[in-house]
């Protein structure tokens, strides 16, 4: 029977279609652009909170925070009255009216705060009442549930819990594994606490001899734990952790108190946080300060920022490029297209991978 090519050409045509859409497409090589936007201060930036490509919430030293409604073309900044000694070392954004600040330092230098009109006037929620503690960082798991993580005080950490995103009461000790002599964590940019999907969080400590991360799956109120291989020391540690599901996650860090010296800082978990293995290095020396999964992107991408630079892998930290040089403390991304990089003298770098 003779071969109508015309017909055979167009059944292939329908084949390859449907082969290809089923595939889906390549994906992307990143190709990122920087964009230096600006707040109107020179404070240091700390940490990011990303709601959407439109709105961000920053924080920083001095009592400085800063806003933008329209994804970076404009940020608005501010100093909450009363607090411009105060650290802003995290945040937590709710939409672009409501949000929760985080002051880190010993003692009553500890506080929440938080805002439900755009950052127009702001109430105290919390005061930390224990003169050894410290608190580093703290997360929700929806606009009223979350978590703050302070030091440990006597052998024991503290971790607050709300419930009705106003009052703020204790994790009973029985709850949380006891702390290794001197172990905290770092409030370099608000991730040393993360939260998951609807129950999971996950809290990185150092500052003792093993760098461990805490586990919940009940929003906060039990913890367990699990050591890492990260560095560990006085002040070394784990700074950040960030997770792309509730199995997948990195911890990351370093030697503090090393700037030039690349160590190894990351670790990766395939379990939910019960064991760790080594990752690759960063391209930038030092500690990693901040680390997040970009949402949406073709392949799992996670960033990573520090001191010395900015970083990011497209295998869940196996290997890394170089994203930047420049001295960053914190992170935030709601998309490939949308992405937060902050660090001193009130640095702000929009970033899109693609």
């Amino acid at each position: 029977m003779p071969v109508d090519r015309t017909a055979l050409l167009a059944a292939l045509s329908v084949a390859v279609a449907v082969v290809t859409a089923g595939c889906g497409s390549e994906p992307r090589t990143p190709a990122p652009t920087l964009t230096m936007q600006s707040a109107a201060t020179t404070a240091r930036f700390q940490a990011v909170s990303v709601v959407s490509e439109r709105v961000a919430w920053i924080s920083g030293v001095e009592g400085t925070y800063a806003r933008t409604t329209d994804g970076g073309e404009t940020w608005t900044s501010g100093v909450v009255p009363g607090a411009d000694t105060l650290q802003f070392r995290d945040v937590h954004a709710v939409d672009a009216q409501a949000a929760y600040l985080l002051a880190a330092g010993p003692g009553a230098r500890s506080r929440i705060y938080k805002t439900t009109n755009g950052g127009q006037t702001w109430t105290i929620l919390f005061t930390n009442s224990q003169p050894e503690g410290f608190f580093d960082c703290l997360d929700f798991w929806s606009p009223t549930t979350g978590v703050a993580f302070s030091d440990q005080v006597n052998g024991r950490f503290i971790i607050m819990r709300t419930t009705d995103g106003y009052n703020w009461s204790r994790v009973p000790q029985e709850n949380v594994p006891a702390a290794l002599p001197g172990e905290g964590s770092f409030a370099a940019s608000g991730t040393c606490l993360v939260t998951y999907g609807d129950s999971s969080g996950w809290i990185g400590t150092g500052a003792s001899d093993t760098a461990r991360v805490l586990m919940s799956t009940d929003r906060g109120w039990t913890w367990s734990v699990a050591a890492t291989p990260i560095v560990s020391g006085e002040v070394a540690g784990i700074a950040s952790v960030a997770f792309r599901d509730t199995l997948h996650g990195v911890a990351a860090g370093g030697d503090i108190g090393s700037p030039e010296t690349f160590s190894d800082n990351i670790a990766v978990t395939l379990d939910g946080g019960h064991t760790w293995q080594l990752a690759g290095r960063p391209t930038f020396s030092g500690a990693v300060y901040g680390t997040a999964y970009v949402p949406g992107a073709d392949v799992p991408t996670l960033v990573a920022v520090g001191p010395k630079g900015a970083s990011y892998s497209l295998d869940d930290g196996t290997t890394w490029t170089s994203l930047d040089t420049l001295n960053y403390w914190g992170l935030g991304f709601a998309s490939p297209d949308a992405g937060w990089l902050v660090g001193p003298d009130g640095r702000i770098v929009k970033v899109s991978l693609y």
